[in-house]
């Protein structure tokens, strides 16, 4: 565990150098649960795709923002400061406010080992916690089924379009990529897929998850 008075660049180089290589989302879960990360109470929507997830997200927190919702948004990458990766009500948060939720990963994680995806993740829903909102937006970091996000239940998932991305972990052709993708669907929830020619892969777990 790290030193608590280190600053959040301290952290941030931590997190990169203790990366750790497989992503395991049931010890995710598990650490999730122990910090009460797992039941918002927040209309929550997760948003995946190739291109346009930001600007999806973007417009989606300005769109309740300006109808007077409380709303919290996470993305990623972030183009200057770690800190634009959390938004609440359209403003970031203090370092101080990142190294207190980052205390309380480390502290509880005890010994489990986290990617940096997953280890900011939890820091941004535990400082969600924080906050009544009414509204959450989770950019997904990386095709779906296996990104950190995906352990947040959404009450509506976005799939902007499907695309030839990061072949050599979603796979090699849009079939594959678009089932990884609809990893985010959850059974009788509502999706939408922001482009008419999905793939018959995507159509098949639509339909097994009743969304049609």
């Amino acid at each position: 565990m790290i030193n608590k008075k280190k600053s959040l660049s301290a952290w941030l180089k931590y997190l990169e150098i203790s990366n750790k290589k497989k992503i395991n989302l049931n010890e995710l879960k598990l650490i999730a649960e122990k910090l009460d990360l797992l039941n918002f109470k927040s209309f929550v929507f997760t948003v995946a795709g190739t291109n346009g997830k930001g600007t999806t997200c973007a417009i989606l927190e300005k769109l309740f923002l300006d109808s007077g919702y409380q709303v919290g948004l996470y993305t990623s990458p972030h183009l200057i400061s770690y800190l634009e990766r959390v938004r609440i009500n359209g403003a970031t948060l203090s370092a101080e406010e990142h190294i207190a939720s980052f205390e309380e990963v480390d502290y509880i994680r005890k010994t489990t080992i986290l990617t940096y995806f997953e280890f900011i993740t939890l820091s941004a829903l535990i400082l969600f916690k924080r906050y009544s909102l009414d509204i959450i937006i989770l950019e997904v970091g990386l095709g779906g089924r296996l990104d950190a996000t995906n352990i947040v239940d959404p009450n509506l998932s976005i799939i902007t379009n499907i695309r030839l991305d990061h072949t050599k972990i979603l796979g090699k052709n849009r079939s594959l990529i678009a089932r990884e993708k609809s990893g985010i669907f959850r059974k009788n929830i509502i999706s939408v897929i922001g482009e008419t020619d999905i793939p018959d892969s995507m159509n098949k777990i639509a339909q097994k998850k009743k969304q049609y």
